[in-house]
């Protein structure tokens, strides 16, 4: 492999409307931790990164703008050891969830937005 070959993901960013409120989320909602949060002063924001405890891939928490709209589906999968209790802690929770999906061959799998609309899926480890 030569130095200049794509090796890896270090971050996938996700557009948000107030940084303050996805940061809240992402870290009490559902437990992630900050593994950055940096002023971006030349463009009045913040460069965030949230990830899951010992994830090697984060989330940025990226300010949304024009052409960058919060709100859309994002792509990312996030996994869990028990899909089934984490769609009825999310419920609890107020946060707006999916169907719990239980198809043959296939693990257990949900939808949810974060506090803007994104959308962000769940998926049961195999």
């Amino acid at each position: 492999m030569s130095a200049g070959q794509i090796h890896g993901i270090h971050t996938i960013g996700v557009p948000v409307t107030d940084q303050d409120e996805a940061l809240a989320f992402y870290t009490g909602t559902l437990g992630f931790e900050t593994r950055m949060d940096t002023p971006l002063p030349q463009l009045g924001s913040r460069w965030i990164e949230v990830a899951p405890p010992g994830a090697p891939v984060s989330v940025a928490l990226v300010q949304a703008r024009d052409g960058l709209p919060a709100g859309g589906e994002s792509g990312i999968r996030f996994t869990t050891a028990d899909a089934a209790a984490l769609h009825a802690d999310l419920t609890t929770a107020g946060v707006d969830v999916g169907e719990l999906l239980n198809w043959p061959g296939v693990p257990p799998m949900f939808a949810f937005r974060d506090v803007d609309g994104n959308g962000l899926e769940i998926v049961q480890d195999s």
